[in-house]
């Protein structure tokens, strides 16, 4: 299928993972989008090993956009396969231009690379797999390792053309198992998997039956599912919502921060390494590019505050810099394009300029690590020919801190004092109405910043950092969360890092007994509970409150970039209605179904007042007799001589003034009117 559009993504670095995952991604296009079937995004069993079951968008694009695990890889280097033909013809292989022993319905084609190049024997055909196979693995007779070796039987039911194929070419998925009779790694397509017998663990492997075992357990997960600790205990659209949080934490994207121009980075001040992390975090050495905070968490609905996935969290933490973080924007100013036509204009103030105030320096740029707040000046220009300057202010309503100017030339290093790229910093720490996510698809929005000292605290004097609602668990079943909070408070206590790594603890080996053990070796109660007392007034609370430590992501989704408000403000030219959007600071659309909820209210009057005098009433002159709109005109103004300033309305289809009558009427009504009239189409009014 041949597609125009979506060929190009952004690899934007808003934190690792998403770095990451953008180039593990396979895009179908918008063309499948469009599909009204649902056949296009099904999770096929050939699949398996190579695109991630977990890991693709809820939503519209759901099944679309997949992700490939993390051992699959694309051939990319082509190879001569010129002597593979000779070497088939030692193995047995008939030649294409020679003839078989067989009848050719005893035989099987053997395709390489799409041209036929032979036959073989029905029974001489396994033998010539089993050695290829040998050579493949082993690196020998130039065969290559990504060689990909299927034989499809003869099963005397309908079934895929029976042959011997061999595929060499590049942009195949191929990922390793471990070749069980030769006891090494082999690389296997796709078309491979479906005729070879793959195992997973030691139990399942049946002598004589299974030729390969998989490496690991959860070598049928992509990058980012990986990431997610003790995801075979999670339901299983919990471990997707993850897969799309993990990619919008805010953490440390990179270190080169003073060498970056992006649109918009987003830090985590004080990011933490996670106690409780799966075998693929060390992997890809997520400890350089941390992505949250290891949190004392207490299961406990206190005070209300924490209804439907709200979360208290604890003031001091948050003093101490829990989840502080800022956001660095990059805006690039080209004085060739903001003034067009004009040569000589560069950055710079005028000596002793009042609107300068001090806040530039004598190149017209702000000065490193000064503050900027709404109406400071942000930059300034001169024209060199005209002597005229010219300032920018800052039009944010938030304070910024500037971090950071690079000049800009052109390639030759010619270039005049043109270009510049301004980075700020914009301090964001958590305030009430952020959004947090454990890393189970736990999301939560801090709903209040508690005082410590009317937190619940334990028998030692800790109080916790975050307070979850217990009704967070029954429907969600996130039992990954549970035992992570296990084993983040066993891993403080005896100075460990848990292996997370799913499929290691099974019916047999539970990670509570694990876990539990660990707890009342430290002093703890096996369950991972302990008695805490009511910060309000100090008794003892009568249930064991569950508590331990979680790794908490704080996400990029912040009250400050969402919320809207307007009381007056710019109105739309035709209409004179409000206009829409926040960065313009327009209204919010009270809609059809807004209107039916009050009507349904029967609080009709508060209706007239939205829809009408907030929006666009205005007064109109209407002719009583005619029921006109459009013919009452005021009269011509008198002349400069006269005495009389009075000026009349006259109905111009009736020539009367005494029929003239205001009424209230939507702007945009009157707009309607005089359409219609351009269309001689009237419109009558009955005025009563």
């Amino acid at each position: 299928m041949l597609q125009n559009t979506g060929l190009c993504v952004v690899a934007d670095k808003l934190n690792f993972i998403r770095y990451l995952s953008h180039f593990r991604c396979v895009h179908r296009g918008a063309a499948f989008a469009r599909m009204r079937t649902t056949s296009v995004r099904k999770l096929l069993p050939e699949s398996w090993g190579f695109l991630c079951p977990v890991h693709t968008p809820d939503g519209e694009p759901c099944g679309l956009m997949n992700h490939m695990t993390a051992s699959c890889e694309i051939v990319a280097t082509t190879t001569y396969t010129t002597s593979l033909p000779a070497l088939l013809c030692s193995l047995g292989v008939t030649p294409v231009d020679g003839s078989p022993g067989q009848a050719f319905s005893d035989c099987y084609p053997v395709i390489l690379d799409g041209a036929v190049v032979g036959w073989v024997e029905a029974d001489l055909a396994s033998a010539v797999v089993n050695s290829l196979r040998r050579f493949k693995v082993l690196g020998q007779k130039k065969v290559p390792p990504w060689t990909e070796i299927v034989l499809v039987p003869k099963t005397g039911k309908a079934s895929l053309y029976p042959g011997l194929f061999l595929f060499t070419t590049p942009c195949r998925m191929m990922r390793p198992v471990q070749n069980l009779a030769l006891g090494n790694q082999e690389l296997i397509g796709t078309f491979e998997q479906l005729y070879i017998n793959v195992g997973i663990m030691e139990g399942e492997i049946e002598p004589g039956v299974t030729t390969h075992q998989e490496l690991f357990p959860h070598s049928m997960l992509s990058v980012v599912a990986n990431f997610i600790p003790y995801s075979d205990h999670n339901q299983s659209p919990r471990n997707m919502y993850q897969c799309q949080m993990g990619k919008q934490t805010m953490g440390f994207p990179l270190h080169s921060f003073m060498d970056r121009s992006d649109n918009k980075l987003y830090r985590l001040q004080t990011p933490q390494s996670a106690l409780v992390r799966p075998y693929m975090y060390d992997h890809y050495n997520l400890d350089n590019y941390p992505s949250g905070t290891n949190a004392i968490v207490a299961v406990i609905s206190y005070t209300g505050y924490d209804m439907e996935d709200a979360m208290i969290v604890n003031k001091s933490s948050w003093e101490r810099g829990f989840a502080h973080g800022s956001i660095y924007k990059t805006e690039l100013v080209d004085l060739a394009e903001k003034v067009r036509g004009e040569d000589g204009v560069v950055f710079g103030t005028k000596p002793g300029d009042p609107k300068v105030n001090g806040k530039l320096d004598v190149d017209g740029l702000p000065h490193i690590g000064s503050v900027l707040h709404y109406g400071d000046p942000y930059y300034g220009y001169i024209n060199l020919n005209t002597g005229q300057s010219y300032i920018t202010f800052y039009k944010s309503q938030e304070a910024c801190v500037v971090d950071n100017i690079k000049l800009c030339s052109n390639d030759m290093g010619s270039g005049r004092f043109k270009r510049v790229c301004i980075t700020v910093r914009v301090p964001r720490n958590p305030t009430i109405g952020d959004k947090f996510a454990s890393r189970h698809g736990q999301k939560g929005i801090l709903s209040r910043l508690w005082p410590a000292e009317d937190m619940p605290f334990t028998e030692s004097g800790m109080t916790p950092d975050i307070l979850f609602n217990p009704h967070g668990f029954p429907s969600r079943m996130t039992i990954g969360m549970l035992i992570e909070s296990m084993a983040g408070k066993s891993a403080a206590l005896h100075g460990l890092s848990h292996d997370a790594t799913p499929f290691t603890f099974s019916e047999e080996n539970s990670a509570l007994e694990y876990f539990g053990e660990l707890l009342r070796a430290g002093g703890y109660n096996y369950y991972g509970t302990e008695r805490l007392y009511s910060g309000l007034s100090g008794q003892e609370l009568e249930a064991d409150i569950f508590i331990g430590v979680v790794y908490y992501q704080r996400l990029r989704h912040m009250v400050s970039d969402k919320f809207q408000v307007r009381t007056t403000g710019a109105r739309d030219k035709v209409t004179n209605q409000p206009v829409g959007g926040r960065n313009i600071q327009g209204g919010i659309r009270f809609g059809e179904m807004e209107r039916d909820a009050l009507l349904a209210h029967g609080s009709s009057f508060l209706l007239q007042d939205r829809l009408f005098n907030c929006s666009d009433r205005s007064v109109a002159q209407v002719c009583v007799d005619c029921g006109s709109l459009l013919s009452p005109l005021l009269e011509k103004p008198p002349p400069s001589w006269s005495a009389m300033r009075h000026r009349e309305t006259v109905c111009t289809l009736c020539g009367k003034s005494d029929s003239i009558d205001s009424v209230s009427v939507p702007y945009v009504f009157r707009y309607f009117v005089a359409e219609l009239a351009a269309m001689n189409i009237k419109v009558k009014l009955d005025v009563k």
